[in-house]
Formats: C-alpha cells, sequence, structure tokens
C-alpha cells in the first residue's frame, strides 16, 4: 500500500456525512387545517351544594361544607365550524363519596350513628367554543402553522344525570328510634354552563390544555326525599388534560 492510498483511508468522515445521517425533524405545521379534536381533562369539582338537602345533611352528620368536592374526568370530541369555532360533544363524571355519623346522636350503645352519603353525576353536554384569536395562520395554499397559545371561550347546554344515595344507619326523629335504609334519588335534569380556557402547543397536534367550567343544574328529588326543593347540582370545574388535532 503506498503513501496517497494510505492517506486517503485515514481521512476521518466529515461534518456533511454526519448531518446526512440525522434523521429529518417533524415539520412545525400542518398540511390544511385541522378538521376537529379529541381530548381527554381531569382536575377537580368545586360543587355548589346549595339547596335544603345539603343544608339538612350537614346540620345532621359529620359532613363538611367542601365534603362534595371531588376529583373529575372529561372528553371532549370537537368538529371545526369555521375559522375561530368549533361545535365540542362532551362527557364528564364525578363521584364524592363521605362516611359520616350523627352530630347529636348516638345509639343505645353509646356508640356512633353511622351512614355513608354518595353523589355521582354524568353530564352530556354540547357547546360552542370560540377562539379569542385566529388559532393559526396559513403559509400558501397547503401549510397551516398553529399558534403556541390559544385562548377561548364557549357555552352550551345539556343533560346531566345524578345519583344521590344514603346507606347505613338513621335516625327517627318522632320517636328517636334508630333504623337501617338505603335512600335514593336519581334522575335526569337539563343543565348550562360557560367555559374559558386556553390551549399551549407541545408538538404540532398534541395540545396542553387548561380550563374553567362552571355549569347551572338542579334536579327534582325523588319519593325518598320528600319535602326537600330541588337538588342544587351547581359547580366550578377546573381542569387540565391534553387534546390532539386531527
Amino acid at each position: 500500500m503506498d503513501a496517497d492510498t494510505a492517506a486517503a483511508q485515514a481521512v476521518p468522515v466529515g461534518p456533511q456525512a454526519s448531518t446526512a445521517a440525522q434523521p429529518a425533524s417533524e415539520p412545525d405545521f400542518l398540511l390544511g387545517r385541522p378538521k376537529g379534536s379529541i381530548g381527554i381533562r381531569t382536575g377537580w369539582l368545586f360543587a355548589r351544594t346549595d339547596s335544603d338537602l345539603f343544608d339538612f345533611v350537614r346540620d345532621q352528620l359529620t359532613i363538611g361544607p367542601d365534603a362534595f368536592n371531588t376529583p373529575a374526568v372529561a372528553v371532549d370530541v370537537s368538529t371545526v365550524a369555521s375559522n375561530r369555532v368549533d361545535v365540542v360533544f362532551g362527557f364528564a363524571y364525578s363521584r364524592a363519596t363521605i362516611d359520616s355519623e350523627y352530630r347529636r346522636f348516638v345509639d343505645n350503645n353509646r356508640e356512633p350513628i353511622a351512614q355513608r352519603t354518595r353523589l355521582q353525576q354524568i353530564n352530556l353536554t354540547a357547546s360552542a367554543k370560540v377562539a379569542v384569536v385566529p388559532r393559526g395562520r396559513e403559509v400558501g395554499r397547503l401549510a397551516w402553522i398553529p399558534r403556541p397559545v390559544s385562548p377561548y371561550v364557549g357555552a352550551g347546554g345539556g343533560l346531566l344525570w345524578y345519583k344521590f344515595e344514603q346507606s347505613g344507619a338513621f335516625v327517627d326523629f318522632v320517636d328517636l328510634s334508630v333504623f337501617d335504609a338505603s335512600l335514593r334519588s336519581s334522575r335526569w335534569t337539563p343543565g348550562a354552563h360557560v367555559f374559558a380556557g386556553a390551549d399551549f402547543k407541545l408538538r404540532r397536534r398534541l395540545f396542553l390544555q387548561a380550563e374553567a367550567r362552571y355549569l347551572w343544574a338542579k334536579g327534582p328529588t325523588g319519593q325518598d326525599f320528600v319535602g326537600f326543593d330541588r337538588i342544587d347540582l351547581s359547580g366550578l370545574n377546573v381542569t387540565a388534560g391534553v387534546n390532539f388535532l386531527f
């Protein structure tokens, strides 16, 4: 092997060859505007509980004013209606379970009179979601670049299913006897809501979503809770999650 051949073999691989071996980065744009999105959020429901049924159980039982605040989960599917408006169909679920006892009564053995109270809610909604500023910009005829932060507001309505139930031992206030029972009220009722939030871009199709939503709803009580007004199901739901554009 002569000196020229050895020198040619000893030349290191240059930066150009190294760069060519690297994978191509993902483009930071979409081919056209998105047609919709699907998202999942989780957070906390701050229940208002402003009705006489809740006043009664808080007064008689060891249930605090914030006992019905609980985790919540929501799933949204949206379709684009215009440059700034989406139509969103949603599903949300929450459940609060509280163990309690009577504040001012015990049984004949001086033992607490205990029971469990549970409130479950399923909310099916349809909403209009309006972007406060344009959600992206078009470049040429095909490319669409999403905005890094896209604030929005919205409103809508739907149907709310709830089940309020109590099981355990209870006091008959006529003769102060203690009896076991399972009490339940379960109904569908209409609701309305408003919301505001923002989508924060993580990748070109994936966004972090933060939202605050207020729901107004009241439901009729069943025969196990005769004499009470409609149960208050309103509250503030604060959530965060991810949203995927398609």
